[in-house]
């Protein structure tokens, strides 16, 4: 029941603390536009030659794909993912709190299934879909890295003691390149790409 409360009142202050401000930088996809809050968008690596786009796989022991990592094919665009802030605002913002989320989710996941974070794997702190009982509680949030190109890089803040931390890539025993928190001040830069809908052809 403390654990409840502790939690409920840190949403309030962590709320409070990220709300949108006038001053604070708007996302702007690779075309230049700004990223829309509840938008649908490809999250594409800024250096290629490593992988491609982002997307989500079977590792280790699951018998469910639940990791979140970047496709190992350059010029896989990876999956839509949602980006989405709790705000009621037009455009995702700079430092904004944020729910990530795949537009598809495979049948054996939990739904809604987003991205959260898993504690006690082999990587460290693993970016994984909803369906783990060790999930540590927190957001996510973008920050810029580069002031000439729309470049950015995925961060987690951990509920806990609010320290946030740089998204990068964990390279397993089989190749898969899983997102995970890291502490090498190595992050995965990334860019945003809008998922464009094809209109239905006419008779």
């Amino acid at each position: 029941m403390k654990n409840t409360i502790f939690f409920a009142l840190f949403l309030v202050c962590a709320f409070t603390s990220y709300l949108p401000s006038a001053t604070a930088d708007t996302i702007f996809d690779i075309n230049g536009d700004f990223v829309r809050n509840g938008g649908t968008y490809y999250i594409l690596p800024v250096i290629r030659g490593d992988g491609g786009g982002i997307e989500f796989a079977a590792t280790g022991n699951e018998t469910c794909p639940l990791t979140v990592v970047q496709s190992p094919l350059e010029v896989s665009k990876g999956l839509p993912l949602i980006i989405s802030s709790p705000f009621e605002i037009l455009s995702i913002q700079e430092g904004l709190i944020l729910n990530i989320g795949f537009t598809f989710v495979p049948p054996c996941a939990l739904i809604p299934s987003e991205w959260t974070t898993v504690k006690g794997l082999p990587e460290g702190l693993a970016v994984k879909l909803t369906g783990y009982e060790n999930k540590v509680p927190g957001w996510f949030k973008i920050e810029r890295v580069s002031l000439e190109f729309n470049d950015y890089k995925l961060v987690f803040c951990a509920t806990e003691d609010s320290t946030c931390v740089d998204i990068g890539v964990y390279i397993d025993g089989e190749g898969n390149r899983r997102l995970v928190v890291t502490e090498n001040n190595d992050p995965l830069l990334v860019h945003f790409k809008k998922v464009e809908v094809e209109s239905s052809a006419t008779a």
